[in-house]
Formats: C-alpha cells, structure tokens, sequence
C-alpha cells in the first residue's frame, strides 16, 4: 500500500493497525502478545519482518516483500537511467537500488508523520511497518472527534509534499543531466504521486480518511462517514482496475504509442489489478472495523457472566457439580478457608473426567490458579473488557464485584461468542 492510516479493532483473540501509503487501520483484542516485544535490532517479529529501530519510541519492520519491491524498482529504474544516462553503465543498478531505498524512506517519514500525530493525540501506535505497496502505521484506537481524524489522516500527504518540494528545491541546485539531478527528480515525482494518490477520497486511503472525517463532522455519526468513504473507495477501486490499463494504453500517462503493448500492457494490467485489490479489500476492512467499534458497548462482563458457586479444594467432582445443578451455577470457583478464590475449575478440565471417575477426583486437581491478571471486575465492558482479556490471555476468568465479592466466571469463548452475534445482527 502506499501511505495511508487506518484504526482496528477485532474480536477476541484477534489484534490492531493503521497504514500508510494506503492507509489501513486495523485492530485486535483478545489473546494478542505484543508483536513489537523486545526484540534486538534485525530479527523478526511474528508476521512484523526485519525490525530496523524506534524513532519515537515505535518499532519500524520492514516486510520481506519489500525487497522483491526494491528488487523491481532496481530493474525498472536501471532501465529508466540507460536511458538518460547510458554511460553509467552497469553502475545504473547501484544508483536504482539507493533511489528504492531512499523512496522508502520517504514512505517511512510519510508514516511517522501519522504516528507523531497520533501520539500528541494520545492514540498508542503499534508499529510501523513496510511492505509490498507503501507503509502501515498500526494505531491501537480511533480518533476521537472527526476534527482529529482529518488531522491524522492529512499529515502524511502533507509530509509527502513537503518531501516533493525539498527535492524539486534541490534539483534547482544541480545538473538535471547527472545521477544526483536524476534521483533528485525520480524522488520528486515519486512523493508527489505518493500524496496525489493517497488524496483520493476513498477508504483505506488518507484522502478518505479525510473524507470521513468531513462527513463525521457534519452528521454526527462516524459510522455515516465510513460508509460513505468505503464505498468510494470500492468506486475507486474499480476505476483503477478499469482505469489504469485504458490510460497507460492511450498513452495519456506520457507513454510513446509505439511502446505500448505485449509485456507492458500485460504488467499494467496486473498493477491495476493489485492496487484495485488493495483498495477494495482496505475499504471492505474498514466497514467491518467500524461495525465492529459500533457493536464493542454490548460486549459487558456482568452480562456475559456465568453464575458460580465457591467449593473448597478437596470437594469432590460429583458433589461440586451436584450443587451447581442445584444452584443454578455453571461454573465453580476454589476458595480457601476463608472464603477467598484461589482458583478456577476449568469448563475443559470437567468435561475429560469419565462420570464415573468424578466421585474420586477432588476439584483442586482440575483447577487453575487465579493470578490478578485473572480477576475482571463485574462493571467492565466493551473496549476496556477486551483489552482486560487481552493482556491476560485465559479460558476462563473469576469476575467481581467492586466490593471484591465473587460474582462468577467469565469464559473467553462466551465473549468471543457473543461477539460474533453482534457483528451478525442487521446494522441499524
């Protein structure tokens, strides 16, 4: 993608992001480690690529995929340079290779561009990473007023242009006929498209963050925003996939007639077809996001609960679940002398035990130790419950009342549960 922002919030044992070049955002909850963790510089993270530092305190990947991008800039820019300058001879494919670097590295200060303003926003930011098509800046929540959203959306196009202007400066200051006048020129006109193409307003773009924003803040609802800025990004879509091929085909894009056709027209094709697919699955990704941001207020612990009853650890099996069928429970909590949970006696854990063994097995021994981490309280809900779950991944989790009273057992698979039922649920 090529420079965008996006934000991300998913059900749980899932996790979260926000991009750049073609901005994305997207978001996780439950069981999610931290894939920025502490790792040393040059190894990988779990799907994150080679991380490269942190400036501003954010780990920066880079995605295997980007050298087979900077493998094929090379070639295409070695091939552009013979061209203007064929005494360089093999030498072109050094000068290409700096100049896909340093074309990323414009990418790379476009997306720190989102991320220093998310973080004067106070929004935490994941990582940034960079891939195929562009940058990702991985932002852990949404803007909160439309004001901000456009904000965040537009300093990176902002920085994009202002990178374009500094280089169109400095071609000023050598021979255009030179390596350094030719990279100077390639590195402008690549910023300018990269903030061209990023203002189109149209999810997962910057422009249609925009967009979103504008419309947020005229209706109110965030949601009208994203539905409209999805959409056209899928307009969008098609206009690339439709577009792109007919323009490059007509020689409008400055191509010589005489050029066109065979492998070249094949390879705009499949371009158009990449981006398209790129646009269209990121506004796709941004309805559902919405949607599930929308429904994250009915995810509450206290609903979601299990009723549970408190056994001592030496209570056999059989007897523990012959009081929970009389008391309603689904569940059983370990207490100690004084009443105090020390454990849960895992739903799993129950279910191996042969009926006919559970008179012997004392429910201590299927029981896990509760650490704090395991303890939610009972007036948790939406954000702030998945977030709970997700720093602490468990199966099962003891909830209390604020008065440190038990109030019973909450199960990851009943949040994830009803999770999905409200992403089933008709929008209103």
């Amino acid at each position: 993608m090529i420079g965008a922002s996006q934000p991300a919030t998913p059900p749980p044992r899932t996790r979260t992001e926000h991009t750049g070049n073609t901005s994305t955002e997207r978001r996780t909850a439950v069981a999610d480690t931290d894939e920025t963790g502490e790792r040393s510089g040059g190894r990988s993270g779990p799907g994150g690529g080679l991380l490269m530092g942190r400036p501003f305190g954010v780990p920066v990947y880079v995605s295997p995929s980007w050298f087979l991008v900077a493998a094929l800039i090379t070639w295409v820019f070695g091939d552009q340079l013979d061209r203007v300058l064929p005494d360089l001879g093999p030498v072109r494919y050094l000068v290409s290779l700096f100049f896909a670097v340093a074309f990323y590295a414009s990418v790379l200060v476009h997306e720190l561009a989102h991320t220093v303003a998310a973080l004067r926003f106070k929004l935490p930011v994941r990582r940034i990473q960079l891939q195929f098509f562009g940058g990702v800046s991985e932002i852990e929540k949404e803007s909160e007023t439309p004001g901000r959203e456009f904000v965040l959306a537009f300093v990176g196009p902002l920085l994009s242009l202002v990178l374009a202007g500094a280089f169109y400066l400095g071609m000023k200051a050598v021979d255009p006929a030179t390596v350094p006048g030719v990279l100077l020129a390639g590195l402008m006109i690549s910023n300018l498209l990269v903030a061209a193409f990023n203002l189109l307003p149209g999810l997962p773009l910057d422009g249609g963050r925009m967009l979103r924003a504008v419309i947020w803040g005229i209706t109110g609802k965030p949601m009208t925003g994203t539905i409209a800025a999805a959409w056209v990004g899928r307009g969008l879509a098609l206009a690339v996939l439709l577009g792109l091929p007919l323009l490059t085909h007509t020689g409008v894009l400055g191509n010589r007639t005489s050029e066109i056709g065979g492998m070249n027209t094949v390879m705009d094709a499949l371009l158009a077809a990449i981006l398209a697919g790129i646009i269209w699955t990121g506004a796709g990704n941004s309805l559902r996001m919405a949607r599930l941001r929308e429904h994250l207020p009915e995810l509450r612990a206290r609903t979601l609960t299990r009723r549970a009853i408190p056994v001592e650890n030496a209570t056999p099996l059989s007897e523990a679940l012959r009081r929970a069928n009389e008391a309603g429970a689904r569940a059983l909590v370990v207490v100690d002398g004084q009443g105090d949970p020390t454990a849960i006696v895992r739903e799993t854990a129950i279910a191996s035990v042969p009926e006919h063994r559970r008179p012997w097995v004392a429910v201590s021994t299927l029981a896990q130790d509760l650490t704090d981490g395991m303890k939610v309280s009972a007036d948790l809900t939406g954000e702030e419950l998945l977030d709970h779950l997700r720093a602490t991944p468990a199966t099962e989790y003891l909830v209390l009342e604020p008065t440190g009273t038990i109030y019973g057992v909450l199960s990851t698979l009943d949040v994830e549960k009803a999770f999905v039922k409200a992403m089933a649920r008709p929008q209103s």
